[in-house]
């Protein structure tokens, strides 16, 4: 495919579409962390402030994903969020947003990227069973993908599982931690 990748901050006249974007992606898979087009636009304003990273990808001028990094560490940022639009989906939109963002990352001196994969909806082998403190590893050692859960295009993307916060939106709905180490060709 052919993209062009922008820097957002520069580009406020893609705010807009960006930000629905934003809410439509994640509502068409059922989720609501982004339920109104102002949360969405908060969300887009807080990843385009300063020192924060965002980057969006054109293909014929239309915006087809997004995504930013913040500053989580010293030289570990963090994604938040990732997004590209349902019919683009599997056609390396996110892969392509990736590889940018993590070239800027590492022109910025940063080490490494993490990142929290939410398990809201119940795809995941860990929305499946009680974790506690004691079967945490365990668990995470089995995790499975049960409904396209997106913690598999980012271990494809070089990301290791590294952590859970078990209950984290509520009851069996984890939060998966994910990180990569830049510093690895």
């Amino acid at each position: 495919m052919d993209w062009t990748t922008i820097d957002l901050s520069e580009k406020p006249a893609l705010h807009d579409a960006a930000a629905r974007l934003l809410m439509d992606a994640f509502l068409a898979k059922g989720n609501t962390a982004w339920p109104t087009l102002e949360r969405a636009r908060q969300t887009l304003d807080e990843c385009t402030g300063a020192p924060n990273l965002c980057l969006g990808l054109l293909s014929n001028g239309t915006l087809t994903g997004w995504g930013g990094l913040r500053p989580m560490y010293d030289k570990t940022w963090e994604l938040h969020p990732l997004v590209v639009a349902p019919a683009q989906q599997g056609q390396g939109v996110g892969s392509a947003l990736m590889q940018a963002l993590e070239q800027r990352a590492k022109a910025l001196g940063l080490i490494g990227i993490v990142l929290g994969s939410d398990d809201e909806l119940f795809e995941t082998s860990l929305s499946q069973v009680n974790i506690t403190g004691s079967n945490a590893l365990v668990e995470m050692q089995r995790l499975t993908n049960l409904k396209r859960h997106p913690f598999e295009f980012y271990q494809r993307c070089g990301y290791s599982v590294v952590g859970m916060v078990p209950n984290a939106n509520g009851k069996n709905k984890p939060d998966i931690l994910m990180w990569k180490d830049l510093t690895v060709a």
